[in-house]
């Protein structure tokens, strides 16, 4: 038995590498681009670490490219779902048995796979699948992924480090076991690290998972799993299952042995699979944890002190990296009226300046909205506007689906703050901005809070401090995240643990403790060292 002391101390982020033109990176991820480009691969489901095939398929596709396609997967039914339940609490009886420190090691190779052999598969899996430029895809895919690997064996060693005090006469100490049957991860096609970090943290933690992938993320999600059998995770300890999310989360959550949802997407979804685990709620062998990153309608706060040009650079990059497709994207903002000419000025500048196209062209800014449906969903709203009489379009506003799902980074005006695009949420390339008085501004920073159910990001500019504390202080509960003088995205694991509360989600920040912590269950055990053979109290005797 291995008895030795093991700890893990904060890890560095991963550097984000530069991918220069002729640089080792750009060479191995531009191969590796080549050799995608020529496959369709054939996505199988994985329960028990068998490959199955059911036959009844689907196509994944490039969302800048919609005709190429990348590969065919496979679906579940009733019947491969019931399976990777019972294949994943047989794999339960051991891996949650298995020394925290084993699981921490197959973990952190993870990390060192990712970082060296796995770094141009995953980068272009998530380009191509995903339609992330460069930058994008290695900041999520290798970067944030890697950092989530590291940082959470060390959150890990913390926790498990914490133990109560012993007494007089007694021994005290607090297991940390996993929960008692299976966490169902439901994962984004946004963001390659957040599904792979919404399996591995309860699996960390000695957990099995069934893991419902996002079919438009399904070529990436589907290279973790080689992934995490190359690291050493034994067979059953993740089922890759394809398919309908509805079908799955209906099967799971009838099963007694559920124990957890690790979500992140819709409100609508969550709300629903919320709803279906507390009809089940007599069946569990122990009530379920729920945790969830769902919606958001994500703010830029400008107050009349404000950097014009800084405001500019954030709301062009907060609002159009990656096409407005980060769960933190801004997609509101408001701003002085003395301030809004300038800060249009720059932003028209920069977008005149970039480029929009296949990921292939490595200059190319701005890529594709991830589907049909994405792209619909983002007209509609950029039609409504050109219609309205309470707003204008002031930017962009063109859309073309002739080879892509090609959306143009689009900033709406508007004299209305309760605008139809101020208020929902759109997941795509459009900012919506609402000039107001300039001595209006405590007024308006109550708008900004109540305006949307969400509380995901916001970021406020201001040169005033003071001031700035002030609309901070106001605008405590808008946000799970909240930038001063920076744009509201890039939040980074180690530094800023993600996630939001109100209609955003249970807020237990993804790339901190918190998130760990509810991937267990404490047993705290009392040795008494002599035991006590006489009833009486003390002044009886």
């Amino acid at each position: 038995m291995n008895n030795s002391l093991i700890t893990f101390p904060v890890p560095a982020n991963e550097p984000v590498k530069a991918y220069l033109a002729g640089s080792p990176e750009r060479v191995a991820l531009e191969k590796e681009l080549e050799r995608q480009s020529k496959l369709v691969v054939d996505i199988p489901i994985i329960i028990g670490g068998k490959e199955i095939r059911t036959g009844d398929t689907g196509q994944v596709t490039c969302p800048h490219d919609h005709k190429h396609v990348l590969a065919t997967y496979h679906k579940v039914g009733k019947k491969e779902v019931k399976m990777a339940v019972e294949a994943a609490m047989e794999a339960w009886k051991e891996w949650s048995q298995t020394p925290w420190t084993t699981r921490a090691a197959i973990v952190i190779k993870m990390a060192e796979l990712l970082a060296t052999k796995y770094r141009p598969i995953l980068n272009a899996a998530t380009m191509l699948g995903q339609s992330k430029n460069i930058y994008q895809a290695e900041i999520d895919s290798a970067c944030e992924t890697i950092d989530f690997f590291r940082y959470n064996v060390h959150y890990a060693a913390k926790i498990y480090a914490m133990q109560p005090k012993d007494g007089v006469g007694q021994i005290n100490h607090t297991e940390y076991r996993p929960l008692e049957g299976f966490v169902l991860a439901v994962t984004p096609f946004n963001f390659t690290s957040i599904a792979s970090n919404l399996c591995m943290t309860p699996v960390l933690m000695g957990n099995v998972a069934l893991w419902k992938p996002s079919t438009t993320a399904l070529l990436s999600n589907y290279y973790l799993m080689q992934l995490y059998k190359e690291a050493g995770l034994p067979d059953g300890v993740v089922n890759f299952l394809p398919g309908s999310g509805a079908l799955i989360g209906e099967v799971a959550t009838q099963s007694k042995h559920f124990a957890g949802i690790h979500f992140t997407g819709s409100t609508d979804t969550f709300n629903a699979l919320w709803r279906q685990a507390g009809e089940n709620l007599g069946k569990y062998v122990s009530y379920p944890r729920l945790v969830g990153e769902t919606g958001g309608k994500d703010f830029i706060f400008v107050h009349p002190s404000a950097d014009p040009k800084a405001v500019a650079t954030a709301a062009f990059c907060g609002a159009f990296e990656f096409q407005g497709q980060k769960c933190s994207a801004a997609s509101r903002m408001y701003i002085p009226k003395s301030l809004w000419k300038d800060v249009l000025a720059d932003i028209k500048k920069m977008a005149k300046e970039v480029k929009m196209g296949d990921v292939m062209d490595a200059k190319n800014f701005i890529n594709a909205v991830i589907d049909e449906a994405s792209f619909k969903k983002c007209k509609s709203y950029i039609d409504f506007a050109g219609k309205a009489k309470d707003a204008k379009i002031v930017l962009g506003g063109k859309c073309d689906k002739k080879k892509g799902w090609f959306v143009e980074p689009t900033v709406i005006e508007t004299t209305n703050p309760h605008f139809k695009s101020m208020e929902e949420e759109i997941f795509g390339p459009i900012l919506t901005v609402y000039p107001y008085d300039d001595k209006k501004v405590e007024e308006t920073v109550e708008l900004c809070n109540t305006t949307s159910p969400y509380g995901l990001t916001g970021a406020v500019f201001g040169r005033d401090r003071l001031a700035v504390e002030k609309i901070t202080c106001q605008l405590r509960y808008a946000a799970g995240n909240f930038y001063i003088n920076d744009k509201p995205t890039g939040a980074v694991v180690g530094m800023q643990p993600f996630g939001g509360a109100r209609a955003s989600g249970t807020n237990d920040k993804a790339g901190g403790e918190f998130n760990l912590i509810r991937w267990m269950v404490p047993r705290v055990i009392k040795e008494t060292l002599v035991s006590p053979t006489d009833y009486r109290y003390t002044y009886m005797k």
